[in-house]
């Protein structure tokens, strides 16, 4: 295969990775904190609300991501009466998706978090004469966030698969170019080179997370 070929068909598949890159960092950004407050949210004492928030946690960790996607970006618009203020640009809606889904796995990594914390540091801080929000933000959730890294770092480098999913509701990512090129050209090789792109975007991730996860350690 020909170094003209490769570099003919890498620059639409470089153009697909910046759509793959942006809803990954959009998806980080935004579902982490919403993951974080949905555990909040559940431990509330309001009941009504504890059982809402526990639903959804398990909606959407009991469901295909590729499913609910579908559900948004095609199934919204086809609800009767209110279904045509739903459509939304496929971006956007899969954004939507990939956020809602990923807050949730985030959510339970939390509450694994805070659950692994010993009683006794409450406890401690309460000796300590620190208040409620001393305690959180200087002893609990410092020692939550340091728990939680490894698994997160584990969601975090799925994502960088997932977002593969775009090309099933037609948004032209990585995989949609890397998929067009093979279908007009009868060869594997846009495939390998996807593949290539994805390790890089997955061994950066990891490098960085990594990173992190040895500073926490020895915080």
């Amino acid at each position: 295969m020909s170094f003209d070929y490769i570099n003919m068909i890498i620059r639409p598949m470089l153009e697909g990775t910046k759509i793959t890159l942006l809803l990954f960092f959009i998806v980080i950004a935004t579902s982490i904190p919403l993951g974080f407050i949905v555990t909040l949210l559940a431990r509330t004492r309001f009941k009504p609300l504890t059982w809402l928030i526990n639903a959804y946690i398990y909606v959407m960790r009991g469901t295909p991501l590729l499913l609910q996607l579908l559900f948004i970006v095609f199934g919204l618009p086809m609800i009767p009466v209110i279904g045509e203020y739903l459509v939304l640009e496929r971006f956007t809606a899969a954004c939507i998706g990939f956020i809602l889904n990923y807050a949730a796995y985030f959510a339970e990594i939390f509450r694994g978090g805070l659950l692994a914390i010993d009683k006794g540091q409450y406890e401690a801080a309460q000796v300590l004469g620190m208040n409620k929000w001393q305690t959180t933000t200087r002893i609990i959730l410092p020692q939550m966030f340091r728990i939680a890294l490894p698994t997160v770092t584990n969601e975090t480098v799925n994502l960088v698969k997932d977002t593969a999913l775009l090309y099933a509701v037609a948004v032209p990512e990585l995989l949609h170019f890397a998929q067009t090129a093979v279908n007009r050209d009868f060869t594997i090789v846009p495939y390998f080179i996807a593949g290539i792109i994805y390790l890089i975007i997955t061994l950066l991730v990891t490098f960085v997370l990594k990173n992190l996860e040895k500073r926490y350690q020895f915080q």
